[in-house]
């Protein structure tokens, strides 16, 4: 295998270049041909990713004019053609100069995440409202990777009942677009705003549902979810869109923070549904 730098190679040996290397880290394999235009395009933009992410994953690249038999092999029948071999297999392709921000995307969604399954479990954890257990693995996953944001948001989920100034720089500058973390993100805020309310009582609008809305939220702050979700309840019967469907977007925040699963949720969502209609 030539280098051409520390981490985009030309082919020599596929077999060790490529199968065999992606047992220890993904190779990226870019399928090229010098009169191929697109690949003239699509070339540097993998290079200077491969420079980016060196260590993560590594570029091979392969000239299907010297090397038809890979291209064959691969099924390649249109140039560029980028493969990622994981573990000697095939786990993602595309075809195409697609521009550097789709490459990435595509990346993301592609290479081994190898705290997701660690992720998972302390999803598990908050949708059971496990959040003692779940607090110290992500702690220990941020020091070890500071820049994973769906961790920085798991973290903020639990810590906004406690400290929700805490929980909002934990939830500054992230890259995240998937929904189930977006509506998390939410619900922080909401709870976060809720609670700085506390010591504002009197900003409280006017309305039938003021004095509910305030005991909902003294009961948020010494995390009583039982009153504070059947103080919403009381704020919906009497008031419905109260403080901008305050109510509404409060009991929601909760059911989503706690988790699906803890008993708070279960005993108190089919109730609030029903008063939301």
């Amino acid at each position: 295998m030539q280098g051409t730098n520390a981490a985009v190679y030309e082919v020599t040996d596929f077999q060790r270049d490529v199968l065999e290397a992606s047992y220890r880290i993904p190779v990226l394999v870019d399928f090229w041909a010098p009169w191929c235009g697109p690949c003239q395009i699509l070339g540097p933009v993998l290079e200077r990713l491969a420079q980016k992410y060196a260590g993560k994953w590594k570029l091979v690249k392969v000239n299907t004019d010297e090397h038809p038999e890979l291209a064959m092999q691969y099924g390649v029948r249109g140039i560029p053609a980028v493969k990622l071999f994981v573990n000697g297999e095939v786990v993602g392709e595309f075809v195409g100069a697609l521009p550097e921000y789709a490459i990435e995307q595509w990346l993301a969604e592609v290479l081994p995440d190898e705290n997701r399954a660690q992720l998972e479990q302390i999803e598990q954890l908050l949708d059971e409202g496990k959040l003692a257990e779940a607090e110290p693995l992500l702690r220990k996953l941020l020091t070890a990777d500071p820049g994973n944001d769906k961790a920085r948001v798991l973290l903020a989920r639990i810590r906004v009942f406690d400290d929700p100034d805490e929980a909002e720089r934990l939830l500054e500058n992230l890259d995240i677009a998937e929904a189930a973390y977006l509506q998390q993100i939410e619900g922080i805020r909401t709870i976060a705003r809720l609670l700085r309310l506390k010591d504002q009582p009197e900003s409280l609008p006017e309305g039938p549902g003021r004095d509910f809305y305030r005991q909902a939220i003294e009961a948020l702050a010494r995390k009583d979810f039982d009153t504070a979700v059947e103080r919403l309840i009381d704020v919906l019967r009497k008031d419905r869109y109260y403080d901008d469907d305050g109510a509404r977007k409060a009991g929601v925040a909760i059911f989503t923070l706690l988790g699906a699963r803890h008993p708070v949720t279960q005993r108190w969502r089919r109730t609030f549904d029903m008063w939301l209609y």
